[in-house]
């Protein structure tokens, strides 16, 4: 039946994409990716100065966004003091990781199809088996290794642009409570395993977007139009992907226990 055509596709293209993930990540663990490293670093360098200040950029105005809602939110509740809260769970728990996701599947994940991509369509990457080079390790194994190596710090330092927008927004913009009382109740509704949680979280959502990536710009093909049509499956598949690993990781981590200092 014609209606069961569009589920078994995508059963099918899970499963390739399965098979391709494991194969990229089983490159890195096995250390064989290490052949490349000087590609690693050269991949790591070219997400530090693409990616990095977008990212940090979009991260500052969401923290902005986050501390000025959370403190007209309090005031109309009654509990001005306690704007800190909502910046500390906001920011950390929930939009870091979203605009982390956000950034990087419409950044650096249509990026990968475009690049390798077009060098499927033009010959490049049967150029490179033909030479010896184990094609699968070098373009996208070099890849998710630069990812691990450089996301983690710059996520984290996007957590501290959030946090800063956030205290600019509650205590210098609507100054409704001093810098000691909101740093106070900041830091209390938050502690060291939230960030950990919150690191998994915008990896986990980076893994995939770069795996997902170099999936489909290394099965691109049907010339640039095949390339054009890949990217845009990656973008949506991306976007869901983010959407499910953020919603499954607030579940997992925060869901049973919020660890809210509230009440007896």
């Amino acid at each position: 039946m014609t209606w069961l055509s569009v589920p078994r596709d995508w059963i099918a293209s899970f499963g390739d994409i399965a098979k391709f993930c494991a194969k990229v990540m089983g490159s890195v663990y096995s250390l064989r990716v290490f052949r490349f490293f000087g590609e690693a670093l050269r991949q790591a360098g070219i997400l530090i100065l693409g990616s990095a200040l977008v990212i940090w950029g979009l991260a500052f105005i969401l923290g902005l966004q986050c501390g000025i809602e959370g403190a007209y939110f309090n005031r109309s509740v009654g509990a001005p003091a306690y704007a800190g809260v909502f910046s500390a769970w906001c920011d950390l728990r929930e939009i870091m990781p979203y605009a982390f996701g956000y950034m990087m599947s419409a950044k650096v994940g249509t990026g990968l199809v475009a690049e390798i991509g077009a060098m499927r369509i033009s010959d490049e990457i049967d150029a490179l088996e033909v030479m010896g080079i184990n094609s699968l390790i070098y373009l996208c194994s070099t890849r998710l290794l630069a990812a691990w190596m450089v996301l983690p710090f710059m996520y984290i330092a996007a957590v501290g642009a959030g946090f800063f927008a956030s205290y600019l927004a509650v205590v210098q913009q609507i100054g409704e409570v001093s810098s000691g009382g909101f740093f106070l109740i900041f830091w209390m509704f938050q502690n060291p395993p939230d960030l950990i949680y919150s690191v998994i979280k915008a990896m986990t959502m980076a893994t995939v977007i770069v795996l997902v990536g170099c999936y489909y710009g290394y099965n691109a093909s049907g010339g640039p139009v095949g390339v054009g049509t890949a990217t845009a499956k990656s973008m949506v598949l991306n976007i869901v992907l983010v959407h499910l690993i953020g919603m499954l990781g607030t579940q997992i981590f925060w869901g049973a226990n919020p660890r809210a200092p509230i009440g007896g």
